[in-house]
Formats: structure tokens, sequence, C-alpha cells
């Protein structure tokens, strides 16, 4: 029988979220204090986070309960339906058989609220009015303005102003929920004004906007910091994308050979294949599953970055974590996968690629929006631009299936959906989009500036 969509009732939206941490090879190096070079303490976290994430962020449980409360809002839009791409398939001629998770139709139109309506939640409990965030594309932004809206919270969100300038109705979007939103760099901060001092013209980036809020974040009551990617805790909650998947696939006895997602910080990614992880790891997958994980030739993290402490922030406010980086004072090229803009990357990811548990590769925005134009033509959605990086290694893979005579099953995550990116797809269709691919000398140039400032890294780099 064939069909076009695996869905599931409300009652199995899964009740727990899945925490790597007890089955990576290796403990997460902790993060750290520049200064002494010691471990962060739980506590020293708390003028930042609510207590309950950071006890997540530490914890080494397998199984970390989600709140009833927080599954109450999870049901407006989840469960997520699965598709199949048969429109895809067709079009490439390929044996595979190709299945994506679609996160788009969450209110904010991503995957991102699966973790900001329990940070949000978490935070109301403790007594938290406003929280304060970054955010690139706006998707994050928008995520955390409707969770808020949800437990009658207050947000203040700093919008990277390239992105701020290119999707005003991301904007408008999260002032429809309440939040306030301000171009970062911006003079609201000191961070912000010293940023305009020395760069005027500055497009900002997401290291800017992290420490403008978090600025804002410390210096006033009532008010912490909220992470749209990156740390675990954040990941953990995106975990409840995978549990669905494989609920959907088991109806159809089926199970992946390759997973594949867009990362920025990790997040999306990690949220659908962290539970294939634990099957691998447990002894109970039926078969050898790949994971790939795609980014931006602009912003190439995982795959030019190198692999040592750096800071999570421009202002260096954060601790220092162990992560592939292109440096903290990177400040990226202009490109249209706002959420793919990000120095860093997830440490639990970094280090499952350092054992070589997952595969990276890189894509420019040409062969990305030319894979999105075709899906969109062939499957009837318009991807937003992060995950049409997963679409263009999707297609590869299919491709190479197709010159081997391969059947093998394809699953890929569309963590959301296009319809706020009009401008990009007006660029691409009108041939204005550059395929930018970041020199490994600029790279090289900030993590020596990383190193000036902290030489003890010298022999962790061989720098």
């Amino acid at each position: 029988m064939s069909f076009k969509k695996l869905l599931l009732n409300e009652e199995e939206i899964p009740n727990k979220w899945y925490n790597i941490a007890p089955d990576l090879p290796e403990p997460i190096p902790p993060p750290i204090n520049p200064k002494t070079r010691e471990p962060v303490k739980p506590e020293q976290l708390e003028q930042l986070f609510a207590k309950e994430l950071i006890k997540q962020e530490m914890s080494n449980e397998r199984w970390i309960e989600i709140p009833d409360e927080v599954r109450e809002v999870y049901k407006i839009w989840r469960p997520t339906p699965l598709y199949r791409a048969t429109g895809l398939e067709k079009a490439l001629k390929t044996p595979a058989k190709i299945y994506y998770k679609y996160e788009g139709v969450s209110p904010p139109g991503s995957h991102k609220p699966n973790t900001a309506v329990a940070q949000a939640y978490y935070n109301m409990k403790e007594g938290i009015e406003r929280l304060t965030t970054e955010t690139g594309a706006g998707q994050w932004g928008s995520a955390l303005a409707f969770a808020c809206a949800m437990f009658n919270m207050k947000t203040t969100v700093y919008m990277v102003k390239i992105s701020y300038n290119q999707k005003p109705y991301r904007k408008i979007l999260m002032e429809s929920w309440g939040a306030e939103v301000i171009p970062s760099p911006s003079e609201k901060t000191e961070n912000g004004k010293r940023i305009l001092k020395n760069f005027p013209n500055s497009p900002g980036s997401l290291g800017i906007a992290i420490s403008e809020a978090i600025e804002d974040a410390v210096k006033n009551e009532r008010t912490k910091y909220s992470l749209g990617s990156v740390l675990n805790h954040v990941l953990m909650h995106q975990t409840i994308i995978g549990l669905e998947t494989k609920k959907q696939l088991e109806q159809i006895n089926e199970y992946p050979d390759a997973i594949i997602g867009c990362i920025g910080g990790g997040s999306s990614f990690s949220g659908i294949f962290w539970p294939y992880y634990y099957d691998k790891i447990s002894g109970k997958a039926p078969k050898e599953t790949e994971f790939l994980a795609v980014e931006s030739t602009a912003c190439p993290s995982v795959t030019k970055g190198y692999y040592v402490y750096d800071h999570g922030d421009t202002a260096r406010l954060t601790p220092m974590l162990k992560m592939h980086t292109l440096g903290h004072t990177f400040v990226p090229p202009p490109i249209h996968a706002g959420g793919l803009r990000y120095h860093g990357m997830a440490p639990t990811l970094c280090l499952l690629s350092k054992h070589g548990k997952i595969q990276a590769k890189a894509y420019n925005q040409i062969e990305v929006f030319n894979a999105a134009a075709l899906f969109t033509r062939v499957e009837g959605i318009v991807p937003a631009p992060e995950p049409a990086h997963a679409i263009k290694a999707v297609i590869d893979e299919a491709l190479k299936c197709k010159r081997k005579n391969q059947d093998k099953t394809l699953l890929f995550l569309l963590c959301g959906h296009g319809y706020f990116d009009m401008k990009a797809y007006e660029d691409y269709f009108n041939g204005r989009l550059q395929p930018y691919n970041y020199p490994k000398e600029k790279v090289d140039e900030c993590i020596g500036k990383l190193v000036e400032l902290y030489p003890w890294l010298k022999s962790e780099l061989n720098y």
C-alpha cells in the first residue's frame, strides 16, 4: 500500500527526552573558566540559566521526564508528520527510499520550539519574568517569543543585524507574540556600543548578539538568558524529533541506512540522530546507520574549524567550551542560511566527530538552493535555506544509490519551512547569490587571535 505521510496520535508524543551523555565514547570536556582553567561549577551558571536547565546540562541520566505542561503545549503541533519523498525519488530515478521528518508545522515554522517551550516553562516555574536571547535567521527568536507567550513571560531578542534587515517579517512574527526585537549590534548594551564604535557598519554575528543578550540578562532582575542550540540540554529537548520518527518508521518496518541533517549549532541534527545513536550503542539497531552532518562552506566550523576550547560569544562573557570553532571573533559573510552562521558547534557533536561516529561535509549556497528549488517543485514544500543543505546531501546520496543500484533507506530532517526566506529565493532566482567558501587563512587568523589571548592553547593546537 502506498502512502505519502506517517502520523502519530497525541497520546504517542514521547514522555521522556533522551540524554546522550552517558553513552558518549568519553565524557564531554567540561565548560571551563579561562582564568583558572578549572571546570565551571553549576552554581556559577545560575546567573544565566534556570536551575533545572543547569541540572539537565550536567546530568548523566539517560532519560529525563518531559513535564505534562510542556507536552500540553507540544500538542499544538506535535506529533509532526514523517513524509515519504516520492516526488524526489521519482525525479532522481533512484532506487533509494527517502523519508523526511517535517518540523515546519510548528507555529514558528521550525524545530526550535521543542526546546524553547521547555526552557520557558522551567524559567517560569522559578519565578523568572523575562528571557533574553539572540537569533540569526529569526527561527530561534520566533520560537522563544512563542514559548514565552504560552507561559505569559516577556522576551527580548537580539537579532543579527543582517538578518534583521533581510527578514523583516521574522521581526513582525516575534512582535506578534509580544517580543521586543533589537538589531545587533545595538546601542542598548555596552558590548553593542563597543562594536559599533569600532565597526559602525557591522552586519553583526551570533557571537555579538549572544554577548548583548547575556549582558542584558545579568544586569536585570528576574531575567535569564536562553540559548537555542549548542548546549547539551538544548539538544536533548530536540530528541523528541528522533523518538517520534522511530515510532513512525516502525509502523512500516523501516530503519534508516543514513540519517542526514544540517548543522549550525547542532540542535536539529542531534534531535533526529541521537535516538538512533542510542540504538547503535545499546546493540538494538538492526543495521549499521551512517550519521551525516551538513554545514555551509561560508561557515565551516567542523570541516575547517579547530577542535579547541573557545568562547561561545564575541565579548568572552561565556565559559569556554571544547568544540570545533572558527574563533569567537569570526564575523560570517551575509549568506542567507542565517541559522548556520555560528562560529562554534555543539560539544557533543564535536566529540562524536572526533571519534568518527558522525561524518561532516559542506556545500555552498548555490548548490544548496539548486537542491531546494528541485525539492520545492517535486515535493511542494519550500524548505528553509538551512535544511536545504541536508536536501543537497540527500540528493547526492540518492544519486550514489542510483549509480550503485542500492536500495538504501535515507532519512533527513526538514527542520523548517522557507516561507520567511523569500528574499533569499528571489536573490537565487535572479542570479544574485554567490558560491562563497570561507578561506582557511581567515580561520587561522581568528584562531591566532584566540591563541594570543590564551597561550596555553598552543600545546592543544600544535599551533
